[in-house]
């Protein structure tokens, strides 16, 4: 009979070849407009922080900034400059984007009951009224006070704790003693020792970082002069000096800088690990204060403390003005002041009110799904141990029922005191206490059925496993020398049973890393086609003052797009591709900065930013001949093709998620004036002149198709030029917008709005995000470990279906269904037709199972794409369930033009439907609640700073690290920790149930034969150290199988290692081994008048060889430290028996000598181990030759097999099946 278990076979290497679909059926509404996706194409420019500045009249000589090297270059070559006679001298301000929803809360309006009053310089008036926190920071949980009693409350919000508490306290009544009382206390009070150090150590090392940090010093001024003054004690409302390379102290706004136009900047790689430099501003009216000199009086008036950083809103009152102020003119604590000689800044938020302080919280608190289930096995033990004292405590009531009349004069009981002249009772309570006295009792006896040691041997054994982890060598990335973080230690486990994978795309998948690779211009495709013969490296160069200049990145340029920028405005196609490369280099918020080579006259240019996307675009119009050398808060100066242009920056609007473009208005050295636009194809083609060339919009958009299928992120740029009348109008509204303390927001993104339309186009760009190493491997992978990964991204979908067939997360095979739809109707319909065709397929694959004996899935695989603005209507719907249905028919989801928050919810739309664990990988700060939802979130250590590492469980360098760390690591931590937990069980219970066996045969009196020392050392010594060394280096498999046959990942989703099955069949065993050890020594010596330390001795050596036998038989891979552990705790054992035993002063004083000299002691010894161990070694024999598992069948295979003869050899294993819904 044919076998119906689908061959595991070795994960192949990926092709070469682009495999393309066969059939795709699309369900679309015919009518949706071109603006109704998501987010654009450019995510990176969504985390830049707004810029708001006033510059000097456009009369002014140039000043140019620290940054761009003015005293060495200044003098070069003649640079033109724009005359703007007919526009007046109006100070001109940087444009203030609108924030992102996210960060709403930054954008309340400023009233009288929120606003914070801050008098500049005058510390004592700020803090009148309300005394804002001083600059002191405070990270750590304890004090010397507080730590005993704090941290003792946290440790019994573990209700086993209080169980154990509950037990000790009873021991300590007479009535019910039954250990001596200091032993009793002795478990608990170690396992509490233990965490309270661990906790302390922890939290001496964030005081004495605190120590530290609050007493660094600072410049303040101080009666007219800058004085060092500690950290810990400025002040809101006290002026501060930074110095260059110097960090922040505190939340500060921007008075005066070095630079004449008053431009700051600033590293935040402290704030959110991004390295790239941004600019802050001062204000014109406070540039020219000195505070040494001058004395500097004002107000400003801000919101409350918040966590927003990129969020500011305030405005500042200064001799007679109001003027507002911006996330650009504040810069945060953390921050290091760079390529800025100095800058001064007065102190709006100190201390614990830092937007760094309010954000600086922990990894989310998670619970692993094995503890949790865990702890429905904890719950049954319970009623297990209540039974066992019930049956104690009936039985006892019974025994007293019988012997009443017998009780005054019982040898072993005797209730009478005779030795007075009066009778007396002992202390006898009545038939009715006695019963509930023995029931207090048992369960102090047996209060080890609930294994305290556990939940330490469980914390013990996840560090282990998370040392391991964080030293994996194939963990490690080189490119950004990052090691694996470990910064959730309680769910290591599971990372063995997850069974859906959400992942970001862009510096996820790929490596976010933009590299300019094509461009349309006026219509004319120079991509160069498939023939990279025609792209040469190019590093564009230009000579000042006998020394060379040149952008720091070479880019491959199309000959015949160089050819034509060199030739300037000779031509009209020449004239386009001048404004298409001046737009590249002007409409972005990049700074350069000139480094040092080795070669003293070479020079290069680093282009500083905070997207990579508008990196790799000024590195191109650079490569072309059009270099950005010089940036201020009022100017840029453009090398174009040897001339040396300055260009005014009259207005700049930053790029929002609202309009998804951005804009800088130039005066250009023509005296003209002009707007550049660049942002996404679906907001750019909206906001095009309805007069334009429509063949060049029509070949724009074909070009645009053909980029996205490759791979490729786009964007549009177009521009027009103002009349004097327009730029009037613009910059009467930009000026009002600036300076509204209402609404600001909303106006400013009005203004943009008005200035940017009737475009001219003038082409797209693409640039590639190339695929990080690895990124196919690993997803072929993991779906052949059975896990669904899920894409989450806000490209555009022709690029993200692209990138999915190179990741091969898609697939010739699979057929694509295609949701995009602009209403909920349609989308419904959509829904309704797409399961129906999914349920065709699935009845399909059904019958060629049938037939060929091959899973369904695998047969005919389905592919959902769906766009953002489809699950607009879909999430937090009655549609949520049809699309639920629907992903669940399928393989591969792919989720286009998504949002930060609906990432997270399509993440909670599986956690709320399914038992199965979910994990969710991502880069960007817009991963993050997408992290924070799923069972197990991973960081990526990239490009876009470390906010969702910050936010994650596990963070790690690439996406291809997710292999080994599910397969190899994931696996190994569930199998370890699901043994760990039967073990404890059972090695608990069979010592419970000898107790219980010796109580039924003594009278119900609950006395015992094992020592009370014996009795604490059971779970701290004699068996304890076993169980933590073999869940840390236990290894059912090696990584090599592990790696090469993914389907063995299935174990966990099967719950192979822990289930109720196996939690019942080791019940079994654990009584069956209890009946053993009690019975054989007790039949032996029923006819001897052996004592009852003596054979309590043999009993304790009985379990505990017997427990540690036990589990030598389960341990796979051995080594010196797993045969230390197991031997070492018997001898250990045996050397703690003969040394109570040979303390006069307790009880049982020489037993084991006397009963360890008797060939019967040795007999019973084997015969109990040989009668305990000998069912559970055949079922074992029997279960693993007739009905093996996967790891089972793989484990011998690769202790067996020859690996010379296994390259090609198949291996039968289990059908990977879908969990059922909750």
């Amino acid at each position: 009979m044919a076998s119906k278990r689908p061959l595991l076979i070795p994960s192949p290497r990926t092709p070469n070849t682009q495999n393309l679909p066969t059939t795709i059926p699309v369900f679309s509404d015919l009518t949706k407009p071109n603006n109704s996706s998501g987010s654009g194409s450019n995510p990176g420019m969504e985390s830049r922080n707004p810029v708001e500045n006033s510059i000097e009249s456009f009369h002014t000589s140039s000043q140019r900034s620290i940054s761009s090297n003015r005293s060495k270059y200044s003098n070069a070559n003649s640079i033109r400059e724009v005359g703007l006679d007919d526009l007046g001298s109006k100070p001109v301000r940087y444009g203030s984007r609108a924030d992102s929803e996210a960060f709403s809360m930054s954008q309340k309006e400023i009233n009288e009951e929120d606003a914070r009053l801050i008098y500049i310089d005058d510390p004592e008036k700020t803090n009148e009224r309300f005394v804002f926190a001083r600059n002191t920071v405070r990270t750590a949980k304890y004090s010397i006070f507080t730590f005993l009693p704090r941290n003792l409350f946290e440790q019994f919000h573990r209700v086993a704790y209080i169980y154990f508490l509950v037990i000790a306290i009873l021991n300590q009544l007479p009535q019910l003693a039954v250990f001596g009382r200091g032993v009793s206390i002795l478990p608990l009070a170690f396992v509490l020792l233990v965490t309270a150090v661990k906790d302390a150590f922890e939290d001496y090392r964030r005081h004495r970082s605190d120590r530290i940090e609050n007493n660094r010093l600072a410049s303040v001024l101080v009666n007219n002069q800058f004085q060092p003054k500690r950290w810990k004690d400025i002040q809101v409302g006290e002026i501060i000096k930074i110095q260059a390379s110097e960090t922040i102290p505190c939340d500060i706004v921007l008075l005066s800088t070095s630079d004449p136009t008053g431009v700051a900047y600033v590293q935040t790689i402290n704030l959110d690990g991004e390295s790239n430099l941004k600019t802050r501003y001062a204000k014109q009216e406070t540039l020219s204060m000195v505070p040494e000199k001058d004395k500097i009086g004002g107000l400003i008036r801000c919101e409350k403390p918040n966590r927003n950083i990129y969020g500011f809103q305030a405005y500042m009152e200064i001799d007679g003005k109001r003027l507002s102020l911006g996330p650009s003119n504040i810069v945060l604590r953390g921050c290091e002041l760079k390529n800025t000689t100095w800058a001064f800044g007065v102190a709006v938020y100190a201390g614990r009110e830092t937007k760094a302080m309010l954000n600086s919280s922990g990894a989310p608190s998670k619970r692993s799904r094995l503890e949790t289930r865990m702890n429905k096995e904890i719950i049954l033990l319970s009623f297990f141990l209540t039974a066992l004292c019930t049956v104690v405590s009936v039985c006892a009531a019974v025994w007293l029922r019988q012997h009443r009349h017998e009780l005054n004069d019982l040898p072993f009981y005797r209730k009478k005191d005779y030795s007075e002249e009066k009778p007396e009772d002992y202390n006898y309570y009545g038939w009715v206490m006695e019963i509930l006295f023995t029931f207090l009792m048992s369960i102090i006896v047996f209060q080890i059925m609930i294994p305290i040691s556990l939940y330490i041997s469980m914390e013990l054994v996840r560090v282990g496993q998370a040392y391991f982890m964080i030293n994996d060598t194939q963990l490690y990335d080189e490119a950004s020398n990052s090691r694996f973080q470990c910064r959730a230690l309680n769910i290591n486990e599971d990372l063995g049973q997850i069974k859906y994978v959400f992942s970001d795309k862009t510096g996820t998948l790929t490596e976010n890393k933009m590299e300019f690779r094509c461009a349309s211009i006026w219509g004319v495709d120079y991509s160069g086609g498939k023939d990279n013969a025609e792209k040469d490296q190019v590093g564009y160069s230009v000579q000042v003052d006998g020394n060379i200049l040149r952008p720091k990145m070479e880019v491959k340029a199309q000959k015949d797009l160089l050819w034509l920028a060199k030739s300037g405005k000779k031509t009209t196609g020449s004239k386009h591709i001048h404004d298409f490369f001046l737009a590249l280099a002007a409409c972005n918020t990049i700074v350069p900065l000139i480094v040092d080579t080795s070669d003293p006259t070479v020079k290069l240019i680093d282009y500083q930013g905070e997207s990579p996307d508008e990196q790799a675009l000024v590195y191109a119009a650079a490569a072309y001949g059009f270099m950005l050398i010089e940036r201020t808060s009022g100017h840029i100066v453009i090398d174009i093709q040897g001339e040396r242009q300055r260009f005014n920056v009259l207005g700049l609007h930053e790029f929002d998620s609202d309009r998804k473009r951005m804009s800088v208005i130039l005066g250009c050295p023509d005296k003209t004036v002009k707007v550049f636009v660049k942002g996404a194809d679906t907001t750019m083609f909206s906001v095009l002149d309805k007069s334009s060339n429509l063949d060049v919009v029509r070949a724009t958009e074909a070009h645009l198709h053909a980029y996205s299928s490759l791979g490729l992120r786009t964007l549009v740029v177009g521009m027009r030029e103002l009349s004097p009348p327009e730029f009037e109008q613009w910059h009467e509204s930009f000026e009002a917008a600036s300076t509204a303390l209402m609404g600001r927001a909303a106006l400013l993104r009005k203004v943009a709005n008005n200035v940017e339309n009737s475009l001219s186009i003038l082409g797209a760009s693409g640039i590639e995000d190339k695929l990080q190493q690895g990124v196919p491997e690993a997803i072929e992978s993991l779906r052949t470990a059975g896990i669904k990964v899920w894409v989450l991204t806000g490209d555009k979908q022709e690029t993200a279906i692209s990138i999915g067939y190179s990741s091969k997360l898609l697939t010739s095979k699979m057929t694509q269904i295609i949701i995009n739809s602009n209403s909920k109707e349609s989308c419904r319909r959509s829904l309704d037709d797409a399961i129906v065709m999914a349920k065709k397929l699935v009845t399909v694959s059904g019958v060629e199972n049938n037939t060929e004996g091959s899973s369904g899935a695998a047969a005919t695989p389905v592919a959902l794409i769906i766009d953002g603005t489809s699950l607009v209507y879909v999430l937090d719907s009655e549609l949520e369930e049809q699309l639920f249905e629907l992903a669940s028919k399928c393989s591969v989801v792919l989720c286009c033009r998504v949002a930060p928050l609906q990432k997270a919810g399509i993440v909670a739309l599986v956690k709320k439907r399914t038992s199965d664990m979910t994990l969710a990988i991502g880069d960007g700060a817009n991963d993050v609640s997408m992290i924070q939802m799923a069972d197990v979130g991973v960081g990526i250590s990239g490009q876009e700073g470390r906010q969702a590492v910050m936010a994650s469980d596990f963070a790690m360098g690439q996406f291809r690290f997710l292999v080994p760390l599910l397969l190899v690591h994931g696996h190994w931590n569930y199998q370890r920790m699901g043994y760990m937990i039967l073990y404890n069980f059972y090695r608990n219970a069979v010592f419970v149930l000898v107790l219980f066996w010796y109580v039924l045969f003594t009278a119900f009196t609950l006395t015992t034969a094992i020592t009370d020392w014996s009795s604490m050392l059971y779970s701290i010594i004699y068996t304890s150290v076993p169980t933590i060394v073999v869940g840390v280096l236990d290894k059912d498999l090696g990584r090599r199988t592990l790696l090469k046959y993914p389907q063995l990942y299935g174990a966990g989703h099967r719950q192979e290692c822990y289930n109720s099955n196996l939690f019942w069949l080791t019940m079994v065993d654990t009584l069956w081994q209890s009946i053993v050890v009690f019975f054989v020594p007790l039949i032996a010596y029923w006819a001897t008048t052996i004592d009852v330390s003596s054979i309590g001795d043999l009993w304790t050596l009985a379990v505990v060889i017997l427990v540690n036998l036990h589990l030598a038989m389960d341990v796979v891979r051995w080594n010196w430290i797993t045969h230390a552990a197991i031997w070492g705790s018997i001898a250990a054992t045996w050397l703690c028996v003969l040394i109570i035993d040979a303390v006069p002063s307790l009880v049982g004083y020489w037993a084991f000598f006397d009963i360890a000299s008797t060939r019967l002691f040795w007999l019973c010894l084997l015969a109990i181990i040989i009668a305990a161990i000998l069912p559970r070694f055949v079922v074992k024999f029997l279960y693993q030759s007739y009905s093996p598992c996967d790891v089972q069948i793989a484990r011998e295979f690769e202790k067996f097999g020859n690996p010379r003869e296994s390259a090609n050899v198949q291996i039968e294993m289990n059908p990977i099946l879908d969990h059922p819904r909750r």
